[in-house]
């Protein structure tokens, strides 16, 4: 009703009208959304049902003592390479792993974990073969993955201030490597500008550390 004084509002209702055809889509049979369904019929059976208490304490509320700012990649799932349990991770992820200070939704993430989950420790997580960092060797044409990364481009800077052309075969993973470690160290940088964070660190609620999965051999480990 509102919406039907305002100028010209007819014509764009009916150009962006959705017609059912293009809602076909919608609700149609999907090979792999079956397959989500099965696995979850496969978890409740195998998994929930198992440990009825756990998931029923679940359901009235969560605690986790840890918030895991981690890549978007596939690869690297954050309950499964740390063998968690429900619960014990808050997670929030991004190509890239990036934390920058204009992304409205990671910022509220942060200020939720640490201000009313309290959160113990913040983990900033990056990854071997990460696409997000290879990218930025690359003049995407993309609207949005070039500004995105431009929060991190800092990390391709330094590193490249660091080694000199490559001179070996292995300099080009080796810088790879380097890109995907500072990055690391760069967005825990950022981090350390949000207020909450800040706060909370120095009052000692809080410690935030940078860790590393490769994915070669499944290993997580420190970044220093």
């Amino acid at each position: 009703m509102l919406l039907a004084g305002l100028p010209g509002i007819e014509g764009m209702l009916t150009e962006n009208s959705t017609s059912p055809s293009s809602l076909a889509s919608t609700g149609a049979k999907s090979p792999l959304v079956d397959q989500l369904l099965r696995g979850n019929e496969e978890f409740r059976e195998n998994v929930f049902n198992a440990d009825p208490e756990l998931y029923k304490s679940l359901a009235q509320g969560q605690s986790p003592d840890i918030l895991w700012i981690g890549c978007s990649d596939s690869r690297s799932d954050p309950e499964r390479i740390t063998h968690s349990q429900p619960g014990e991770l808050f997670v929030t992820r991004n190509v890239g792993n990036i934390v920058p200070g204009h992304d409205w939704s990671l910022v509220t993430v942060v200020e939720y974990a640490v201000n009313y989950l309290e959160v113990q420790e913040i983990v900033v997580v990056g990854h071997s073969d990460c696409g997000a960092m290879k990218a930025l060797d690359k003049d995407l044409l993309d609207p949005y993955i070039p500004l995105w990364l431009n929060d991190a481009r800092e990390a391709k800077t330094r590193v490249d201030a660091r080694i000199s052309n490559a001179q070996t075969p292995e300099d080009p993973k080796e810088r790879a490597h380097q890109i995907e470690l500072e990055n690391v160290r760069l967005q825990i940088e950022h981090l350390m500008t949000y207020p909450s964070v800040r706060e909370a660190v120095d009052e000692g609620r809080v410690q935030v550390h940078g860790l590393y999965y490769d994915l070669a051999t499944g290993t997580l480990s420190r970044v220093t």
